[in-house]
């Protein structure tokens, strides 16, 4: 009798199995992921028919004009704030809607959040493709930017939820993929469509239909995260969910972490009203850590200086002298790098860590703008000459190993680490903050990165220069490693760091016994 006291004390201290790697999760991952293929084809393809003479022509023909004057500065050839109004005027829409995001993703899912971020981005398509005025064109952007916020708050939340805490940052990163990939596609779309006249502009805006429908299509398929449908009382659904995505029946361990994180007062208050969770993320002591790297990191990925290569990378080619066709087969060639940089990343990620990636991108970034800022001081003085080949080759080269820095560094990882180091109960509150930050700094830097190009010449990459050195400060003093450290831990990563450990309070207690999440 001994013996068999001994064996059931022995399988009752037993710890619960660690979650499955399935290829049902990975599966569900890479639909999910689909939403940063709009953001990305987005992203490019502003700047790509704003070169297009016949874009310019029906909607800006002051800066048609100003661009054949032989005589206008190549810095200031493209400064008009009503013309920037056009690629900005995405990121203004995005940066409101993501605080309505938050509030369907609590009451409705994250699925109806993702589905309505493809309406948005299907009328946004139609609207814009159909334009026959600014007003037109520059509203279905807008629509385009509502479904950016919705899209990008509630994607890699989703993926952090639903993904097991060994790969959860691969997982994650396959929004950083999809991203790129729609960079890529848009490029590639604005190349071919640059020779069709007069309508290759819009061409190159019905195109962003494809990804739409892709996403709609898979938000109809995917299912919706455990911890989502316990927040709204749908118990026994969440259930069969963990069993599927874990591809076992053994998740009682699982399921009633969920359920006790959920029973949390923190959780419990801020689910009576959507908006108090906003009022916890800012105002208690506990999250004062992530507030301050869920708003830090989205900020430095927008001054980080790839958004406004990417989103005028095509000007920056025409200063060193390419001609249309060239910069746009250009931008190609640095879209691929961007593609190749988010794969390493996926590699490497749970491997390596977050911030060893962060100090290795930011270290390629700040030499590559240091050198490619003294090029164009020393060849290019604002008048209308153009580079010399070895100079233009140089350029190119150097603006794709910024590119591929980036893209292993602040590029995804500002996307990954807020949705993973957020406490649960302000999870999408943060998110949403974390959208916010971004969309804002990346309205002002489409909004005015032409205007300070005119204005800094070529300081502009001495700017952004300086930037790469402060997120390695902030990386190394206040950022803490975040490698496979399970959800329902998160919050001791404040405790173990030795700056945050005196700012934020004792964690949230943990339940005996609990699954990595």
């Amino acid at each position: 009798m001994a013996v068999g006291s001994v064996v059931v004390e022995a399988n009752k201290a037993a710890p619960p199995p660690a979650p499955q790697i399935t290829a049902y999760v990975v599966f569900t991952c890479i639909m999910a992921s689909s939403g940063g293929l709009m953001y990305g084809y987005d992203l490019v393809i502003a700047g790509g028919i704003s070169i297009m003479d016949d874009f310019l022509l029906k909607f800006y023909p002051s800066v048609y004009m100003h661009k054949k004057n032989a005589q206008e500065d190549n810095y200031c050839r493209y400064n008009n704030q009503v013309f920037q109004l056009f690629s900005s005027s995405l990121y203004l829409a995005a940066l409101i809607s993501t605080f309505f995001a938050s509030v369907v993703s609590k009451k409705l899912g994250r699925r109806v959040t993702l589905l309505g971020a493809a309406m948005f981005f299907i009328i946004g398509t139609v609207i814009g493709t159909a334009a026959e005025n600014l007003a037109m064109i520059v509203t279905g952007r807008a629509l385009l930017g509502c479904g950016i916020g919705f899209a990008n708050q509630a994607v890699p939340v989703y993926l952090s939820e639903i993904a097991p805490p060994r790969i959860r940052g691969g997982l994650n990163i396959l929004f950083g993929v999809y991203v790129t990939i729609g960079v890529v596609s848009g490029s590639i779309v604005n190349y071919f469509a640059a020779k069709v006249h007069p309508r290759g502009w819009r061409l190159s805006l019905g195109i962003a239909g494809i990804p739409a429908l892709l996403l709609t299509l898979f938000t109809l398929v995917i299912v919706e995260t455990p911890f989502s449908l316990i927040e709204r009382g749908k118990h026994e659904q969440a259930r069969d969910v963990l069993c599927r995505i874990r591809g076992t029946t053994e998740v009682s361990a699982e399921f009633d972490e969920l359920i006790e994180i959920c029973r949390r007062p923190a959780v419990q208050g801020s689910r009576g009203h959507s908006w108090e969770s906003f009022r916890e993320f800012f105002c208690e002591r506990r999250h004062r850590g992530a507030m301050v790297v869920a708003c830090m990191l989205p900020f430095f990925q927008q001054v980080a200086g790839n958004d406004a290569i990417l989103f005028y990378g095509i000007f920056l080619f025409k200063l060193a002298g390419f001609g249309d066709q060239t910069s746009l087969y250009s931008a190609i060639i640095i879209g691929g790098c961007a593609l190749l940089s988010c794969l390493l990343t996926m590699l490497f990620i749970d491997r390596l860590g977050r911030r060893p990636l962060l100090l290795i991108g930011c270290a390629l970034m700040a030499s590559v703008l240091v050198v490619l800022g003294s090029i164009f001081a020393a060849t290019l003085r604002g008048d209308v000459r153009k580079f010399p080949l070895a100079e233009s080759v140089t350029e190119v080269v150097l603006v794709c190993i910024f590119v591929i820095g980036f893209g292993v560094s602040i590029g995804p990882l500002a996307w990954l680490i807020p949705s993973e180091i957020l406490p649960q109960d302000v999870r999408l509150a943060g998110q949403s903050i974390a959208v916010f930050v971004n969309m804002l700094f990346k309205f002002i830097i489409a909004q005015t990165f032409l205007s300070m190009l005119c204005a800094f010449k070529f300081g502009i990459f001495f700017f952004f220069a300086g930037w790469s050195f402060v997120i390695a400060t902030f990386t190394i003093l206040f950022l803490p490693e975040t490698k496979q450290v399970p959800l329902h831990k998160m919050e001791t990563v404040w405790q173990d760091h030795w700056f945050w450990k005196q700012i934020v309070g004792p964690p949230s207690p943990v339940p005996p016994n609990s699954p990595m999440l």
